[in-house]
């Protein structure tokens, strides 16, 4: 799960938590999250291509990775799923979302390895999945160092699950799945 970054007390925009109330939240509750699985769809409307970041992790290891991050503090569930795909994926994306979205999947990250297939070590986590079609020019924003689009096929390979770390890889099989891609 990747966050944005945290702002200096004075700062803050409404519904953000200071690093040290996150911290005290994280270790007491559940936070909620989005998850997005950026495609590109044919005009039939079948995925032809899933879009993957490429990422410096917590540990230094380079890592792919799906758009994810917190829902704010008053913020609807779309609202925080096009401000996260705008930030990783720039204003121009062009994202699809429905004005009820609804997820194909409830992710459940623990801090705790082997609980479920999704593991944060921070926390505790929620998430609601969703696959998102984009159709705007895509370039990789803040962390991200790379957006690659790749065939379904390549994106659920042994060799590009192995770069995806935290369930991220077992969540983009799921996804691709629930669209048909993948049996």
């Amino acid at each position: 799960m990747t966050e944005t970054a945290d702002y200096p007390h004075a700062a803050q925009p409404d519904g953000w938590l200071s690093e040290s109330a996150l911290a005290a939240a994280r270790g007491h509750l559940p936070v909620l999250y989005v998850d997005a699985v950026p495609v590109r769809v044919d005009e039939s409307g079948d995925v032809v291509a899933v879009g993957l970041l490429l990422r410096v992790n917590g540990a230094g290891a380079i890592t792919r990775a799906l758009v994810s991050g917190r829902v704010l503090y008053h913020e609807r569930v779309r609202d925080a799923l096009l401000r996260h795909l705008e930030k990783d994926l720039g204003p121009m994306a062009l994202p699809r979302v429905p004005a009820s979205p609804q997820p194909f999947t409830v992710a459940e990250y623990f801090p705790t390895p082997g609980v479920t297939p999704y593991h944060d070590p921070r926390q505790h986590a929620v998430s609601l999945a969703y696959v998102v079609p984009v159709s705007g020019d895509c370039q990789p924003q803040q962390d991200a160092l790379e957006l690659a689009w790749l065939t379904p096929e390549e994106a659920c390979s042994e060799a590009v699950q192995v770069e995806m770390t935290g369930g991220h890889g077992y969540l983009l099989r799921q996804a691709m799945a629930h669209v048909g891609r993948l049996a």
